[in-house]
């Protein structure tokens, strides 16, 4: 038998396929769109649950670094010796600069732990993302006749209009400055495009160009983005004025009979 017969049949060389250009670029492009994925997954969580945290922190040093005399520890609810409500007209703060943190705002509506600050200016990366609440420059300060405008944010950085919906006629909103308690109290909710600026009017409802009546109410507006987690729409709540209190004379009712916690009382 010859050596060929006894290493047996030969076979063929294996043919070895090569991927083709189109099949590379199809496995690059599913590579990039699964980092891409990744990427934006992340990025939810930054933006849904990082920010809030980050915001939060922020929120808790900005309070915690006001200067401002604490109201004593009484409860006007069963004190009468306590905080009494004043219905004449209340001491009226000058417009600050922008990023100034003027206010605070307690709303029982919220839960007894929430309290926000409140800034001049609605500019979004150094007020309403950086600070929490802003106030429309030109617009009333706290107590003023005409209509004290405000804007937040209902999800991300700390999202303190986050439970804005939740609010109903007759609800208290107390806005607090260094000196003075102003209590205003929900009148109704409605939903706007971005550009129906009437809502922040002196006036709520006056459309621009229309003459300014003779400013007789003191309002409160609340703005915030609507639906949730969009731009599309905004979430509008009016209040107005009931009543103004020193501090020194105590927290308001409408904070203790919630259980609302405020320092130093």
């Amino acid at each position: 038998m010859s050596a060929a017969a006894a290493r047996g049949p030969r076979h063929a060389p294996r043919t070895v396929r090569r991927r083709g250009a189109g099949s590379t670029v199809v496995g690059v492009i599913g590579e990039l769109l699964i980092t891409l994925g990744v990427l934006l997954g992340l990025f939810v969580v930054w933006q849904l649950w990082w920010t809030d945290v980050q915001a939060g922190r922020e929120h808790a040093e900005i309070l915690a670094s006001l200067d401002w005399p604490e109201p004593p520890a009484v409860a006007p609810a069963q004190e009468p010796e306590g905080l009494q409500p004043h219905k004449g007209k209340p001491p009226i703060l000058a417009e600050p600069a922008e990023g100034t943190v003027f206010a605070k705002l307690y709303v029982p509506r919220f839960g007894d732990r929430y309290v926000a600050p409140i800034a001049e200016g609605v500019d979004k990366a150094t007020i309403l993302d950086a600070i929490g609440i802003g106030h429309y420059p030109g617009t009333a300060m706290p107590g003023e006749l005409g209509n004290f405008a405000t804007a937040g944010h209902r999800t991300t950085y700390g999202k303190p209009y986050h439970l804005v919906a939740e609010l109903k006629k007759g609800d208290p909103l107390v806005v607090r400055t260094k000196d003075t308690w102003y209590v205003y109290r929900v009148t109704e909710s409605e939903i706007v495009y971005p550009w129906d600026v009437e809502v922040i009017s002196p006036v709520p409802g006056l459309e621009p160009g229309e003459p300014l009546p003779k400013l007789k109410e003191r309002y409160m507006t609340l703005t915030a983005c609507h639906p949730m987690y969009s731009a599309a729409q905004r979430f509008i709540v009016h209040a107005k004025f009931d009543y103004w209190a020193p501090v020194s004379d105590g927290v308001p009712p409408e904070l203790v009979d919630a259980g609302v916690k405020v320092k130093g009382a």
